[in-house]
């Protein structure tokens, strides 16, 4: 017995920490954001309302440009068996969203232990034992992993991707990023470039053997995007074409905000590698090996820097192949921590280590309170009706559809729910809703009932804790003065 679980350890012993550290960020924070919305929504509609299109969510707000259903079918097909239980049980909607994101995380991490093993046969198991506790200890790749956004489905394929790559099979690396350049984020075409030139110029691969095994997946991705896609979205599409027509041809990406050209450099990266940011570096000086792996990446991120719209998840899947660099300098110095010239670096990597810890508490903790929308409406479910036969419509507002509610979070009869767009403030007096969840405090016609808080900034201080997190009203709720029902429950009151 104690040799199985010995076994068991050595072989998913990795695995269950960072797994159990993914789903730990899913329990504690279970709500998603506007990025998500699409295949949050999505998933949602394929798991409850499954053949019938014309109660989809997309057809009746479709967003800036398509996305791809691909990803969300494949999570829901696997999750909804949960999902099915679940509903039997007649538990809230909100399990099913939990369901679906371990299941997302449960595809991410295992494309990760692909890779991670294959980094385990090329560079040994210290530096993939290293790989696992930079991963663990940094927060934004396992708090992203669970995330249906495009780039954690194209995320998955990478890792898939840099594990055929550590391994020698070059044309399954091409193949696996123009599948995730075509399917699910096109701008991996800025990383699939620089790793293709880099085998050609190093002469892995020919020209003419490249067109003859990749053609082929590239024309079965265009077919199966167009097929699918068009289907529902109910007109002849092919998604990321047209997100490549509208954030590269037309710059309309820079209407979301803009960053200086050295921001990734500067800010992203820090922030996501943490303490395997120094490291990657020193990694790349110490092992020959590593730079044919870095630099394209690197490249890519280069690349990705003339874009003027910049965000940090843009550039996840760079993420696996620096914390490998950076590993392998950890590992170089733990096997020399004896020697008194490493003695230094040993004592500052274990520093790093600690720093990262405390960084990806701290932000978790501010992460926590992003989504305020969300538990604003787990509250309202909960104090706001008591037995009450007549619908209760709940109006939200554009930003709280933004900041953690999707249609994961709603409730059955009697709630009825309205997104609807475009109503001035001074018109909602006019309307029936029993309930607004908005982001103003005051609306002509309705009471404020209670507010929810949302993270603001961090703020130093000369005494323990040296580090707090200040919290402001951002989500309010507010019930219908005329509807006598909502006056006589006891309100916690709005500040």
């Amino acid at each position: 017995m104690s040799w199985r679980l010995s076994q068991l350890h050595r072989h998913y012993g990795y695995d269950a920490v960072l797994g159990s550290i993914a789903a730990f960020y899913v329990f504690s924070v279970p709500y998603t954001k506007v990025e998500e919305s699409f295949n949050v929504q999505a998933m949602h509609d394929i798991l409850y309302h499954q053949h019938h299109l014309d109660n989809y969510d997309h057809l009746e707000f479709p967003g800036v440009v398509p996305r791809t259903f691909i990803g969300a079918f494949l999570v829901s097909a696997l999750a909804s068996p949960i999902v099915l239980t679940t509903r039997l049980l007649q538990l809230p909607k909100i399990y099913g969203l939990i369901a679906v994101r371990l299941t997302l995380g449960c595809i991410i991490l295992s494309t990760l232990r692909f890779f991670r093993s294959q980094v385990k046969d090329k560079f040994g198991h210290q530096v993939e034992a290293f790989f696992a506790i930079l991963t663990a200890v940094q927060f934004h790749l396992l708090f992203y992993c669970t995330r249906p956004l495009p780039n954690i489905l194209a995320l998955g394929v990478v890792n898939l991707a840099y594990g055929y790559w550590l391994r020698g099979n070059v044309y399954a690396t091409l193949n696996c990023l123009i599948f995730a350049t075509v399917i699910f984020r096109c701008d991996m075409m800025l990383l699939l470039c620089p790793i293709a030139l880099e085998l050609l110029l190093t002469r892995s691969i020919s020209l003419w053997d490249t067109i003859k095994y990749c053609i082929g997946i590239a024309v079965l991705s265009i077919g199966l995007t167009i097929v699918v896609d068009s289907i529902m979205w109910k007109k002849l599409v092919w998604p990321e074409f047209v997100v490549f027509w509208f954030n590269s041809v037309m710059n309309r990406s820079s209407e979301w905000g803009t960053s200086t050209f050295h921001w990734y450099f500067t800010s992203a990266l820090p922030r996501s590698l943490l303490a395997a940011y120094p490291l990657f570096v020193l990694g790349v000086l110490l092992d020959r090996r590593v730079l044919y792996y870095v630099f394209p990446v690197f490249s890519f991120i280069l690349l990705y820097s003339k874009l003027p719209h910049k965000e940090l998840r843009f550039i996840i899947s760079s993420v696996p192949i620096f914390n490998l660099s950076a590993a392998v300098a950890a590992s170089r110095i733990y096997n020399n921590r004896n020697k008194i010239s490493w003695k230094l670096l040993n004592l500052i990597l274990q520093g790093l280590l600690l720093i990262s810890l405390g960084c990806t508490v701290v932000t978790f903790m501010a992460s926590k309170e992003n989504y305020p929308s969300g538990h604003a409406l787990k509250g309202l479910h909960q104090i706001g009706y008591l037995n009450n036969t007549d619908e209760l419509w709940v109006h939200i507002d554009t930003f709280s559809a933004m900041n953690g509610i999707s249609r994961f979070c709603e409730n059955d009869s009697p709630w009825r729910y309205s997104k609807e767009e475009g109503i001035l403030l001074e018109e909602f007096h006019r309307k029936n809703f029993t309930y607004l969840v908005s982001e103003h405090s005051a609306i002509d016609g309705y009471e404020c009932l209670f507010s929810v808080n949302g993270f603001s900034r961090t703020r130093l201080q000369l005494k323990l804790p040296p580090l707090i997190l200040v919290k402001e009203p951002r989500v309010y709720v507010h019930g219908n003065t005329k509807m006598k029902y909502v006056r006589r429950i006891h309100w916690p009151g709005c500040p």
